[in-house]
C-alpha cells in the first residue's frame, strides 16, 4: 500500500480539473472553505461533512505527566484538542477498500 498525503495545490486542482473553475479560482476556493472550517473550529463551533465526518474541538484540563526519560513529573497545560470522527459512511468505504485490496492480493 502506497502513502500518499493530499495536498492544499492537489485539492485546488482537482477543483479546476472537475469544476472547470480558473486554477487561480479553485485555489482561492479551497483556502475559502479552509479558511471558514477553522474559523468554526476556532469559536468552539464543530464541522460536520456528510458521509465524510466531523471536526470538533474539546478542552483537556490541566494534568500531571511524567517525562518517560526521567520519570519527572510535569504540569501539563489545558488546551484545546481538535478531534476528527469518521462517519459510518466515510469508514465502509475504507473498510470495502481494504477488503479489495485483500481479496486481490489473495
Amino acid at each position: 500500500m502506497t502513502e500518499t498525503t493530499v495536498t492544499r495545490a492537489q485539492l485546488a486542482e482537482a477543483v479546476y480539473t472537475e469544476v472547470g473553475l480558473s486554477r487561480n479560482d479553485s485555489a482561492q476556493l479551497v483556502d475559502e472553505i479552509l479558511e471558514k472550517i477553522s474559523v468554526a473550529l476556532i469559536k468552539g463551533g464543530s464541522v460536520k461533512l456528510s458521509s465524510f465526518g466531523s471536526f470538533q474541538v474539546r478542552s483537556k484540563g490541566e494534568r500531571i505527566g511524567r517525562n518517560p526519560k526521567t520519570g519527572e513529573e510535569v504540569p501539563i497545560k489545558p488546551r484545546r484538542v481538535l478531534i476528527f470522527r469518521a462517519s459510518h459512511v466515510l469508514k465502509d468505504k475504507i473498510n470495502r477498500a481494504l477488503l479489495g485490496t485483500a481479496k486481490g492480493e489473495a
